[in-house]
Formats: C-alpha cells, sequence, structure tokens
C-alpha cells in the first residue's frame, strides 16, 4: 500500500498544529493561574541565539502554509509576523490550519515529482515533490514544532508527550 503525498502532508500537519493550539491552551490557563505575564512565554527560548517561542510558531506555520501551497500550485498564504501575545499565537495557528484545510487530496496527490525551488538564507534549494516533503518540510516543521512545545514545558506548563502526540485515533 502506498501513502498518498496528501496524506503525508496535509493531515499530519494540521494534527500537529492542532496539538500546538491545545498547548497554548494549557499555556495560557498556566500564565493566568499563576499571574505571569504570558509575554514570559512569547519572548521564552532556551539559549540567546535561538529563536522565540514566538517564531519556533512563525515558522511551523510558515513551512505549512508554504508546503501545502507549493505543492498544491496556489498562493502562499501571507502573515504579518507581528503576533506578543499567546492568543495571537493561537489565532495565527488556526489561520494555518484553516489554510490547510482548504487543500484537497487531488491538488496534492500526484506531486512527487515536481519541481520545488526555494531560496533559504541566500542559498537556491531545488527540490522534487517527495524529496522537499521529507527532506526539507517534515523534519523542519517537527523541529520546530516539538522546540515550541520544549519551551513550555521547560517554562512550566504542564504538559506531556500526549499532549503532543494529541488524541491516538
Amino acid at each position: 500500500m502506498n501513502i498518498s503525498m496528501y496524506n503525508a502532508s496535509i493531515p499530519v500537519m494540521t494534527r500537529m498544529l492542532g496539538n500546538l493550539e491545545n498547548i497554548v491552551d494549557k499555556a495560557i490557563a498556566h500564565a493566568a493561574a499563576r499571574k505571569i505575564d504570558d509575554a514570559a512565554f512569547v519572548e521564552a527560548r532556551l539559549f540567546p541565539d535561538m529563536f522565540t517561542f514566538a517564531r519556533q510558531i512563525r515558522v511551523a506555520t510558515d513551512m505549512s502554509k508554504g508546503a501545502g501551497a507549493r505543492l498544491a500550485g496556489v498562493e502562499i498564504p501571507k502573515f504579518e509576523d507581528n503576533e506578543k501575545t499567546l492568543p495571537e499565537l493561537k489565532a495565527r495557528l488556526r489561520k494555518a490550519i484553516d489554510f490547510l484545510k482548504t487543500l484537497t487530496p487531488a491538488q496534492i496527490d500526484g506531486t512527487e515529482g515536481k519541481a520545488i525551488s526555494l531560496t533559504v538564507g541566500g542559498n537556491a534549494l531545488n527540490f522534487t515533490g517527495l524529496d522537499y516533503l521529507n527532506a526539507w518540510v517534515l523534519p523542519n516543521f517537527y523541529f520546530h514544532v516539538a522546540t515550541a512545545y520544549n519551551l513550555l514545558r521547560h517554562g512550566g506548563v504542564e504538559i506531556g508527550k500526549m499532549d503532543f502526540l494529541g488524541k491516538v485515533q
């Protein structure tokens, strides 16, 4: 049995962004219960040269919407990157999920060999659709989702592995 490009991408990213939404809800509740300014979480990082929690969310959402759009051959939605609160970051997650839900298997299946080109840090990257998804998108996406989770966990938010994984179906 083969897995389709759609099933390997859109439902996976939608699920993980939804799990992050739930995790952010727990962070909002944690901050409120302990009278913590949520900026402490928004700006959290483990080391000075790493991205903040907000940037982790931005990159995860950018990676997912960029992947979906490139594979489907539609315009990538533009987000402003100006979120300063946990509720604003949660809204960004919802916007990305809502976009991903507009994409259909018919738009994405069969894109394994599609030429995908992008520039990152001044470097041109060229992929086939399958290599783009497996070697670039999913590793980067999971890195930033996991890092966002870990920043909140490190900050004392009571979350665990099942929050990261979400409800197993």
